[in-house]
């Protein structure tokens, strides 16, 4: 096809995932989390994030100048709400993003905010093309195709006008992340553009983002995952969903968090392991959730958020962003008396009220791809420059 040949794609060509499925479709299709923990963890939500490849790659070896990436991609629409825009795929050559595309069609997932519910319907592949890609000084060298961060994207087919394998290992250290929906990259516009992207080109370490949007629960089979994972170094956020989802009251909340940490440590008892609590968020700082859509803005064709919550039942346990930032900090300074590789960072300092003002949250829950830059940036700084936990 177009003086291409087929490429047979195998889990061997994919960097970011944990385990990669082979659909009954006859595609390859990458998971953020194994079949097991899938089991343990039957929430929509979570399934739909897990199978959305934030931090995936195709992982190449070639000195190919056209590809052709054919994928099945799951659209999101959202009842009463514009349609968004297609996933976006970016190829890297030396670290550089060189090309860019989109695919078309696909299965769609439409989402009813106001009545919780979703319905799916399938659809065909599509196919992205990137031609006069540059060469290496001798023709071969690694290219990376970055698969859309937040479109669950089944892989059909490759071709190529040169021979590929699978990239080897290049040896940099492993960053394992858990975070939430802007750890996962919701309003980031690119894949590499999501603040944990940023800052592992930043640091020039190998990403494996558990960031799974609205799903940084706390949950046992997350930490198993992490714990039998390799890992040189580890990261964990934790914050937000905690609150937007009403999901504990504060005498659980210690513990829960600390068997959450002795879990991983118990795969990695002395890696560097960051705790990060939330960015700054306006709606929750003070006020409990739940989170709920702004029917409102809905009424408008726009998406945002409000919290429902009482800040009067703050002191009856009720669960704030700043009562888990407390939290965080001492479970930490606890734990560091016995752990001298833990470490605990603020997330105001990656974004905090005066950056709100600047850049305020579109939706109120979820930074933009310029805040996205800035936490990246200020959280590579923090954790990977020198002297910083991860460094």
């Amino acid at each position: 096809m177009n003086g291409l040949h087929d490429v047979p794609l195998t889990p061997a060509h994919l960097r970011g995932a944990v385990e990669v499925e082979h659909t009954p479709r006859g595609g390859l299709l990458p998971h953020r989390l194994p079949a097991w923990a899938r089991a343990q963890l039957p929430d929509p939500q979570l399934l739909m994030a897990e199978a959305q490849p934030s931090g995936v790659r195709v992982a190449l070896r070639t000195a190919a100048t056209v590809l052709e990436l054919e994928t099945r991609a799951t659209k999101r629409v959202y009842v009463g709400v514009p349609p968004r825009p297609d996933g976006v795929y970016e190829v890297a050559v030396g670290g550089a993003v060189v090309a860019t595309g989109s695919v078309g069609g696909g299965d769609v997932l439409t989402i009813d905010l106001g009545a919780g519910s979703m319905t799916r319907s399938d659809g065909g592949a599509g196919v992205v093309r990137f031609a006069g890609l540059p060469g290496g000084t001798d023709g071969v060298r690694d290219v990376e195709i970055w698969l859309p961060h937040d479109e669950q994207t089944e892989l059909v087919a490759l071709r190529a006008d040169a021979p590929v394998e699978a990239a080897p290992a290049d040896g940099r250290r492993r960053w394992l992340h858990h975070g939430s929906s802007i750890s996962h990259g919701s309003n980031a516009a690119t894949p590499t553009g999501t603040w944990p992207a940023v800052a592992a080109a930043l640091a020039d370490v190998d990403l494996i983002n558990l960031g799974f949007g609205g799903s940084a629960l706390l949950d046992p089979s997350t930490a198993r995952v992490m714990r039998d994972l390799p890992a040189d170094v580890i990261s964990v956020k934790l914050g937000i969903n905690l609150v937007n989802a009403d999901l504990m009251r504060l005498r659980a909340l210690a513990p829960a968090v600390h068997g959450f940490l002795d879990t991983i440590r118990e795969g990695h008892p002395t890696t560097p392991l960051l705790v990060v609590s939330s960015i700054f968020c306006g709606i929750h700082e003070d006020t409990p959730g739940p989170s709920a859509p702004d029917m409102e803005a809905a009424a408008e064709g726009r998406v945002r958020f409000v919290a429902t919550g009482d800040p009067a039942e703050v002191a009856r346990g009720r669960l704030t962003l700043r009562v888990v930032r407390e939290q965080l900090a001492a479970v930490v300074a606890q734990r560091a008396g016995t752990d001298p590789h833990v470490a605990y960072l603020d997330g105001t300092t990656l974004y905090g009220e005066g950056d709100a003002e600047r850049l305020p949250l579109p939706d109120g829950l979820h930074p933009d791809a310029a805040t996205h830059r800035l936490i990246g940036e200020r959280f590579a700084a923090a954790a990977f420059g020198r002297g910083g936990p991860l460094g």
